[in-house]
């Protein structure tokens, strides 16, 4: 765990965890070597009564050291319980503690926490299963109240955010929550941080991630889209249409009283569709009296025939 050794000591029934920063084994093997080359170098010339209590002494002092001298790091407080009682925080930096007497129990992080949850298979208010996936990010705000208000604040956070997304899934039609994914979010945020203040914690943000709905039902939204864009590409097409009509209709008045421009009209109709090689012009024949196409196309098709066909 970041260069620290673990060191387990159990007394009775109570089993303690407590890092043992690189420092204070350091200076544990200080102490041990001073003990034992000072117990070398004064073999024959001290009694080995006096040898033996400096040797140990040395140890004892490395020993008091090894567990006694903690480290924190700036993002940390430790927890210290002075025979089951609460003593205080400790951290961040260097402290000291008594070994047997004093225990740490847990360390708290005060950075920003990102916690994933989910609510798998939840119904909601119409009755349609979902599965909607979330990030929470949180902090410790109170280490005190996180260590002794709750067991495990990091599962009870977990938890906490679980429930919180049934609920509100479970009080929302599924269109609300396909498109309300911010309020959503912001209810969440107001939900859990009320569950989780008497714990020393806070919310800062919650993000929906994902909201996974059943294959057969988003087959069907996709047709009934599909369905939506055609109805309203036909209600454009119609809106045009009578655009057009209304267009045409308003240009017919003025060849209610010139029958000269709307001869010349007709003429270029026929001029526009003839131009090119090979092309066919139907014309119906209610508009061959009304606009004098009878001799006109006569005349198109003799000056066709005395045209000399290219070889």
């Amino acid at each position: 765990m970041n260069s620290r050794l673990l060191a387990t000591t159990v007394l009775g029934t109570t089993k303690v965890d407590q890092r043992i920063p690189p420092i204070a084994g350091t200076l544990f093997g200080t102490f041990l070597t001073i003990s034992i080359l000072g117990a070398i170098l004064m073999e024959g010339k001290q009694p080995d009564a006096l040898i033996g209590g400096w040797a140990v002494g040395w140890m004892l002092i490395g020993t008091y050291v090894l567990f006694a001298l903690k480290v924190a790091s700036q993002w940390e407080k430790a927890i210290v319980l002075r025979l089951g009682k609460f003593q205080g925080l400790r951290g961040p930096g260097l402290f000291w503690i008594v070994p047997l007497v004093d225990t740490i129990p847990t360390w708290i992080d005060h950075r920003v926490m990102v916690t994933p949850f989910a609510a798998q298979k939840t119904l909601t208010k119409d009755t349609v299963p979902v599965d909607v996936d979330a990030v929470l990010f949180w902090v410790v705000w109170d280490a005190e109240k996180a260590a002794l208000e709750v067991k495990n604040y990091e599962a009870a956070v977990d938890w906490a955010a679980q429930t919180a997304l049934r609920d509100i899934t479970g009080r929302m039609m599924l269109a609300d929550i396909l498109v309300g994914r911010s309020t959503i979010d912001q209810e969440l945020q107001k939900i859990i941080d009320e569950r989780t203040t008497p714990w020393g914690v806070t919310v800062q943000s919650v993000e929906i991630r994902d909201i996974v709905i059943p294959q057969d039902l988003e087959d069907a939204m996709s047709r009934q889209a599909q369905a939506e864009r055609e109805r309203q590409a036909r209600v454009i097409l119609g809106e045009s249409e009578k655009q057009i009509a209304e267009s045409f209709a308003e240009a017919s008045q003025s060849y209610i009283n010139n029958p000269t421009a709307l001869h010349l009209r007709a003429m270029n109709m026929l001029f526009e569709g003839l131009k090119e090689k090979g092309a066919l012009v139907i014309v119906p024949s209610s508009a061959v009296d009304t606009m004098n196409l009878g001799g006109m196309s006569g005349m198109v098709s003799l000056a066709q025939q005395h045209t000399p066909k290219e070889k």
